[in-house]
């Protein structure tokens, strides 16, 4: 019960920072990326207090008797991480980043800490909100940015064929990287049939 309650106050502070960001598939929003990442990161600091207080309502070494109570709230914690992590710098944030970020543990040996599945699950959810900002990225006229999106997201299929998937639920998420990378490959092949990427290719090229 005790665990319950502050799972559902996790999973309250994790719809604010996902309505906050949602805010970048805006027009308007892309101005604002900045603004809405250092938002998010002051929400990040609710989230940690918030862990520390669902550390105290169990025995640490119980960690794997309790998990699938904050499983599903973690995860969408590291997917909202790493979309911060991603919108400042367009890199993969690390399991230890993303552990640092939430105020857990990267190292099962240290308690209460961030599950390797959990991890690539929040991940997973990245490439398919990347999908989505690439096609919202054409319409508001931003034509470079599906471009590096494209390039982020078949670095991160390649990494995850390297994995050997046990977890069911972890591989059917997996299959639907598929989907994202080629959903992402026809935003890029229409700019380029309409040679709006030859335009921000030069544009960057000039830029250098």
């Amino acid at each position: 019960q005790e665990i319950r309650k502050v799972v559902q106050v996790l999973e309250q502070t994790a719809r604010e920072i996902l309505t906050l960001l949602q805010g970048v598939h805006q027009g308007a929003g892309f101005q604002d990326i900045p603004k809405k990442c250092q938002k998010a990161r002051e929400h990040f600091s609710a989230v940690r207090t918030q862990m520390e207080s669902l550390k105290t309502k169990f025995p640490a070494d119980q960690y794997y008797r309790f998990h699938e109570h904050w499983r599903f709230v973690l995860q969408r914690l590291v997917f909202l991480a790493a979309f911060v992590v991603y919108l400042e710098s367009e890199a993969l944030v690390t399991r230890e980043a993303v552990a640092e970020i939430l105020g857990i543990e990267a190292d099962r040996e240290r308690g209460f800490h961030l599950d390797i599945e959990d991890y690539l699950s929040g991940v997973l959810t990245l490439a398919s909100e990347l999908a989505r900002l690439a096609v919202n990225s054409v319409t508001a006229g931003d034509y470079s940015r599906p471009l590096r999106i494209s390039t982020f997201i078949n670095e991160l299929d390649s990494g995850f064929r390297l994995l050997n998937l046990k977890n069911d639920s972890l591989r059917k998420r997996y299959d639907g990287l598929k989907y994202d990378v080629k959903k992402i490959e026809e935003v890029v092949y229409d700019l380029s049939i309409r040679g709006l990427n030859k335009e921000t290719t030069a544009a960057a090229g000039a830029e250098k």
